[in-house]
């Protein structure tokens, strides 16, 4: 027998799919393989695809495309293996296996077929697996921060989404092993985890027959951690008893990310998410009251089939009136596979993308806004990095998620992956400026 091949990972796609990454990553080295970052000294390379919009997918193809011309051996994870598992293996002669999303924790034994010099082919049908704190994990994020994935898959059908087709119906995991999985993430110096899968707010209802989310921040609220964020929180999912949980958990940010989507009736229906229909205004007023401290992240689709003037217009006041502090914009692509592919009155790019951009301007100077109300305080802030040519330090306070968010440029000494007390002094519209203040 000879040495182990070593193994590269090139990652693409959100921070569900991260997890997966970091679980394969973990049982390849308890396999006892070379994981190396370097994919031109590893003997093969799992890209791991996103296929969630058309954008995501090119990305993923280019990525393989230029590992196939290097004459790397490629295997191939993730939602567009699960998507188009045989078109991968007719296209690209270097694949040497494809793995579902269901399938990922076989990764070894795939390796080892492939080096017997098997072709692979591992994707179950209904992807029904979710990992849990026994798992092997190697964290890729930087050292203060981990996700934690309370529930796999999607129980919705929203017309423009094929997440459901390549991730399942939603599966949750006990409150007792999600505890667990913190309590490790703790002893490793972690000082935020973010809670996520496909929507938050219906965490534990398939195992619990009811949403769990408020007893979960509570358990959670006994873990040693100073800070825990929850993504895809549906605002419908938003219940008394979960805002009540996250003012009681001192730990639980007040921050919430509200994947809107639209504020008009005709079009939330055209989506298929009547659940959501009319009670946009009086839930975000609902949850403004009761959380006056809550930071509000949301994300629309503009350009969605049969979106007519009066209904953007609709759009536009609705954000000019709640004044969110973050808010993301992505206009409309058609997803073979989804019910929207079919639609009539499809806009075109050009449309969709003025639209985005009349949203986005007229965001920028509320988000300004926002920012500037910090300049003068004194906040919490996980510093992340650190430039090594000025020496000055970047991390994020409470009000922004990684990635999505804006960022805070530290001056002065701090260690990386602490939470340490800054002085804003100055903001922009994305990000805000401030000194150690010790």
């Amino acid at each position: 027998m000879g040495e182990k091949p070593t193994i590269a990972i090139s990652h693409l796609g959100c921070e569900k799919n991260r997890i997966d990454t970091e679980h394969m990553l973990g049982m390849l080295v308890e396999a006892g393989y070379g994981v190396d970052t370097n994919e031109e000294l590893a003997d093969y390379v799992i890209v791991n695809t996103c296929s969630f919009i058309e954008a995501a997918r090119l990305e993923s193809v280019r990525t393989l495309v230029e590992l196939a011309e290097a004459n790397k051996k490629i295997v191939i994870t993730g939602c567009m293996a699960q998507h188009f598992q045989e078109q991968l293996l007719d296209e690209l002669p270097e694949a040497v296996a494809v793995v579902g999303t269901g399938d990922y924790q076989k990764i070894v034994n795939v390796i080892e077929r492939v080096e017997q010099g098997e072709r692979v082919k591992q994707v179950s049908i209904e992807p029904t697996y979710i990992a849990d704190e026994t798992t092997p994990r190697y964290r890729t994020t930087t050292e203060g921060v981990a996700y934690l994935r309370v529930a796999e898959g999607c129980d919705y059908r929203c017309a423009f989404c094929i997440i459901p087709h390549l991730r399942g119906n939603q599966r949750s995991r006990t409150i007792e092993s999600i505890v667990a999985e913190a309590e490790q993430l703790v002893s490793q110096g972690v000082q935020e985890i973010i809670l996520i899968s496909q929507i938050t707010t219906n965490y534990g209802l398939d195992i619990y027959g009811q949403p769990k989310l408020a007893e979960l921040l509570r358990a959670l609220g006994k873990v040693n951690i100073p800070w825990i964020r929850i993504h895809y929180a549906y605002p419908t999912g938003l219940t008394l008893d979960v805002i009540a949980a996250i003012k009681e958990t001192p730990n639980v940010l007040p921050y919430l990310d509200l994947p809107l989507q639209h504020s008009h009736g005709e079009i939330l229906r055209a989506m298929n998410r009547p659940w959501q229909g009319r009670v946009n205004d009086g839930i975000i007023n609902r949850i403004k009251t009761a959380l006056p401290t809550a930071v509000l992240r949301t994300t629309f689709i503009v350009g969605f089939p049969g979106e007519t003037s009066e209904h953007f217009e609709h759009l536009l006041e609705f954000v000019q009136r709640h004044e969110f502090d973050h808010v993301g914009v992505f206009t409309f692509s058609p997803e073979e596979g989804t019910p929207a592919y079919k639609l009539p009155n499809q806009l075109s790019q050009e449309v969709m993308d003025e639209r985005r951009d009349q949203l986005m301007e007229l965001q920028q100077p509320i988000s300004q806004k926002k920012n500037q109300l910090e300049v003068g305080k004194i906040v919490d802030v996980l510093i992340e990095q650190e430039n090594p040519e000025s020496g000055e330090l970047i991390g994020r306070s409470g009000r922004f998620s990684p990635e999505v968010d804006g960022q805070v440029y530290v001056q002065g000494q701090a260690k990386l992956g602490t939470i340490v007390p800054v002085a804003i002094h100055h903001a922009d519209t994305y990000d805000l400026y401030g000194q150690v203040n010790n």
